[in-house]
């Protein structure tokens, strides 16, 4: 059993050590910039490292439940190199917003494709399994059947 989600809890690790990371990152702009908690505004240098940080953490519930529902129902590899491709773009997002407001965009669309493809995912995945414990249809594994002969004419 462990070795079916390992994979993927090995990303879900990563992916708290960079939130982590994140948080850090404002505690350090706190101080550079003098602003003390609970205050949440002050130099837009600070802010934008603030609002780094809550636009990461407002998204990863999110990441988690897809990494886990698409790893669990679909395939854990496929999910877990989707899972390192959107934590490479929250990363990219993070630093280049911290830089610029402009700087987070082109990173922000690239982790927001990776978390649709992860909702296709999940929901094939789910879709597949509930077809097959009450239908007795593998539609996944009819579909790589049907894929196979057709490379295999060409």
């Amino acid at each position: 059993m462990l070795e079916q989600v390992v994979c993927v809890a090995a990303v879900s690790v990563l992916g708290v050590l960079e939130q982590a990371y994140f948080s850090l990152q404002v505690v350090y702009a706190r101080r550079k910039y003098s602003v003390s908690p609970p205050a949440t505004s002050g130099p837009p240098e600070f802010e934008r490292v603030f609002r780094a940080q809550m636009n990461s953490s407002e998204y990863f519930p999110i990441f988690i439940v897809l990494l886990w529902v698409s790893g669990a129902f679909f395939s854990q590899v496929t999910t877990a190199v989707l899972g390192l491709l959107y934590l490479y773009g929250r990363y990219k997002y993070f630093k280049g917003y911290t830089e610029s407001a402009y700087g987070r965009l082109a990173p922000l669309y690239f982790s927001t494709n990776v978390l649709w493809v992860l909702i296709g995912l999940s929901s094939l995945g789910v879709f597949n399994v509930t077809v097959k414990l009450y239908l007795g249809v593998d539609l996944l594994h009819q579909l790589i059947d049907i894929f196979r002969l057709s490379t295999s004419l060409i």
